[in-house]
């Protein structure tokens, strides 16, 4: 037993004088004498290539634009709702679907409001019946009245009845009337052109009056709406161009903002702004949508062409061009601006790069 353990102890304290020796080596603390000293590692450079391109680079103003997510939405957009309480029987038209104007997207069952019609119509002609005699009581108290033959308060009980009969019938006539506009109303339609925007309903479920079974939304009239802080709001104005990309378009366009929702959301501090945009194909409501907006003030970026930049792997260099030799160093972009991208750090103002990137392997 006592052997086992001494084995294990030379074991271990083998192992920590390894680990020592290579930790002094790594550091350089021992070694041969050829160590690299402290700094750069050496660079490999290479002769400038005969007929390459090369820049100056300097710094460069930047309007610091930021991109905010917003939606392409329609300024016309119309909640397709019931106008009284039944059972949906069918529900035409999905999300994304094309409609055009009168084109069925729903319909109600209406055998409660068929019910309610055939109530209303009994309702009324018991009331014109009643309204009937009434007014027969009414030209018979009015002779007698003329002849003295009844007194003042039967004439005036009488009159009040046919009054009253008369309303009876009014209101029953208005109950029928509003039920028999009702009945046409159990298929609702597309109100214009457009595009189905969301689906709130289904079959089965219960249409209630103001409650949105579609929403659909005209495709010919849209803007982009985003939400942007306030600080940054401020530097928006009515009629101002703005940028608006669109990623899933591949695309950026021009729009004109047209209106600025004066509330801040008091979580958010943001407003809501909305610019309309140009026709464009492809363009429909409910597609995600980037607003670039310039928030603060501009400022001085190192600007290179994008094809001057290598990539190796999820690093990124450039051939830096020094005494008529080149070599490679390492560099983090930023943003990107058209065919140019910003250099956030390992290029300086007043160096000069190889920027014809055929000449660059």
């Amino acid at each position: 037993m006592h052997t086992l353990l001494q084995k294990k102890w030379l074991i271990n304290t083998a192992a920590i004088t390894l680990l020592l020796f290579a930790i002094l080596l790594s550091l350089g603390i021992i070694g041969g004498p050829d160590k690299v000293p402290p700094g750069n590692t050496e660079r490999k450079l290479s002769p400038l290539p005969v007929g390459a391109k090369t820049l100056t680079v300097g710094k460069q103003l930047s309007g610091n634009v930021i991109a905010w997510p917003g939606a392409i939405k329609s300024r016309s957009v119309a909640r397709i709702a019931p106008k009284f309480s039944g059972r949906i029987l069918e529900v035409k038209v999905n999300a994304g679907d094309s409609v055009k104007q009168g084109d069925i997207v729903a319909v109600l069952d209406k055998s409660d409001l068929e019910a309610a019609f055939q109530e209303a119509q009994s309702a009324l002609n018991a009331a014109r019946a009643q309204a009937a005699q009434a007014i027969a009581d009414e030209k018979r108290i009015k002779k007698l009245f003329s002849q003295g033959a009844a007194t003042r308060q039967n004439y005036d009980a009488i009159i009040a009845q046919a009054r009253s009969a008369r309303a009876m019938v009014n209101q029953a006539l208005g109950r029928v009337k509003r039920i028999r506009a009702n009945l046409n109303e159990n298929i609702l339609k597309a109100p214009f052109d457009g595009i189905v925007s969301e689906r709130l309903q289904e079959p089965g479920d219960m249409g209630l009056p103001g409650v949105a079974v579609v929403v659909i939304q005209k495709a010919d009239d849209l803007r982009a709406e985003a939400a942007i802080p306030t600080h940054c709001a401020k530097r928006i104005h009515l009629g101002m161009k703005i940028n608006v990309r669109i990623d899933a378009l591949n695309r950026t366009l021009l729009a004109t903002v047209d209106e600025i929702v004066p509330e801040i959301d008091p979580f958010t501090h943001t407003q809501l702004i909305k610019a309309s945009l140009p026709s464009s194909e492809g363009l429909v409501p409910g597609l995600f949508a980037w607003m670039e907006q310039s928030c603060e003030k501009d400022l001085q970026i190192i600007l290179i062409p994008a094809s001057a930049v290598l990539h190796f792997g999820q690093l990124e260099a450039i051939k830096i061009v020094e005494n008529d030799q080149v070599y490679t160093r390492h560099i983090r972009t930023g943003k990107r601006y058209g065919d140019k991208v910003e250099v956030l750090s390992g290029l300086r103002e007043g160096e000069t790069i190889l920027i014809n990137t055929g000449l660059q392997q």
